[in-house]
């Protein structure tokens, strides 16, 4: 008898006609008023972004640009843990293995996405609550505003699985403040909750309790303008008190920072560390020497070059990047010390900085052709 009640929900579950409703999708997309809503909904995959959802977030942001009765666009992930904590890299390896286009569509779907975000037309408020990385990063981070609360972690680790900080990456990291975005990007750091503000990542701070009023608020709004959306976000921050008195985690090491990340090659920033010597210095080695050499001099060239392009421009070379990972070793092997044996022991392939030759970076960065991304 279970068994059939249990297939008749099944049955039931397809016959739903909404598949804006249904609370199994991976993505939820509906509107509220003058708001339209996207809700990550993979919350034991710790809503981790896969191709269906990328397909299905992109044109409907497209068709709300466009919407007259669309004022603004939020995004937000369920299951209380995370925003989305990245892309889903497990089924990307294998497909990779395998030589399937996965490996290329996951990431020209994904960047067109991050593109959309950041020439969004119509006001776009990311809720990033809880984790964030990642392609988590790359579907806020390019948005108008930014909402953080207490539970947010935010890292780009992607240098310790023989990968770049994508989405993007190039684009935002080496435009915050000194060489903070060099040294999030080489060492993977996490920033937590007010810390994610501070760095600049965040462009408000709300508790986590308070984020459905804040929603509620934002879809009550009568056709708003950018500047009304800002005002009632800034009136959330203003009356958040918690940890306000905390002083930013990286302000005692930001001198340290910006001149220990701003030498022109990963060799140098390594000898400069190790000339600092002190506890800081020698705890970021410790970490850099963990990162698959490959993607620490991808990284680095990566960050300097975006510095001075457009968010396409930069898409455009990560994409190129990606299909280099994608050929290449360090990526697998990362993901197999990392996620899949958890071991933690990768064997990078070069092992060693040195033996990473300026002529492979520089075929990383070679155009694709008809293979280019286009947006």
């Amino acid at each position: 008898r279970l068994k059939a009640l249990n297939r008749l929900q099944v049955i039931l579950q397809h016959l739903k006609m909404s598949k804006q409703t249904d609370s199994t999708a991976e993505v939820l997309l509906e509107k509220k008023g003058g708001a339209g809503i996207i809700t990550l909904n993979r919350p034991k995959a710790l809503n981790a972004l896969n191709l269906s959802m990328i397909q299905q977030i992109y044109p409907q942001i497209k068709t709300w640009e466009q919407d007259p009765e669309t004022f603004l666009i939020i995004i937000k992930g369920t299951g209380g843990k995370a925003f989305c904590a990245g892309g889903d890299i497990r089924a990307i390896t294998e497909a990779g293995k395998v030589g399937h286009k996965l490996t290329q569509d996951f990431f020209r779907g994904e960047y067109r996405l991050n593109n959309a975000v950041g020439t969004c037309k119509k006001p776009y408020v990311a809720l990033i609550d809880g984790i964030t990385m990642g392609g988590g990063v790359g579907v806020s981070i390019h948005g108008h505003f930014r909402v953080a609360t207490e539970k947010t972690v935010f890292a780009m680790p992607e240098t310790a699985i023989g990968l770049f900080p994508d989405v993007g990456g190039g684009y935002f990291l080496p435009r915050l403040s000194g060489k903070i975005g060099y040294y999030l990007a080489l060492t993977g750091c996490r920033l937590k909750g007010r810390d994610v503000l501070k760095a600049g990542i965040a462009t408000h701070f709300v508790e986590s309790e308070k984020l459905p009023a804040l929603e509620k608020d934002l879809i009550a709004l009568k056709s708003p303008s950018k500047e009304k959306i800002a005002d009632l976000l800034n009136s959330y921050h203003m009356k958040c008190t918690v940890d306000q008195e905390k002083e930013f985690v990286l302000d005692e090491h930001m001198e340290k920072i910006n001149s220990l990340f701003s030498a022109n090659s990963m060799e140098e920033i390594v000898k400069k560390l190790k000339q600092d010597g002190s506890p800081f210095a020698m705890k970021q080695l410790e970490t850099i020497n963990k990162m698959s050499p490959t993607s620490l001099k991808l990284t680095l060239r990566q960050l300097r070059e975006g510095a001075s392009m457009s968010l396409q421009e930069v898409l455009r070379m990560e994409y190129r990047l990606s299909q280099a990972c994608m050929k290449g070793h360090d990526f697998y092997e990362g993901v197999r010390a990392v996620l899949i044996d958890k071991d933690q022991s990768p064997k990078w392939k070069p092992a060693a900085l040195e033996e990473v030759s300026d002529e492979f970076v520089d075929n990383c960065f070679k155009p694709l052709g008809n293979d280019d991304l286009k947006l």
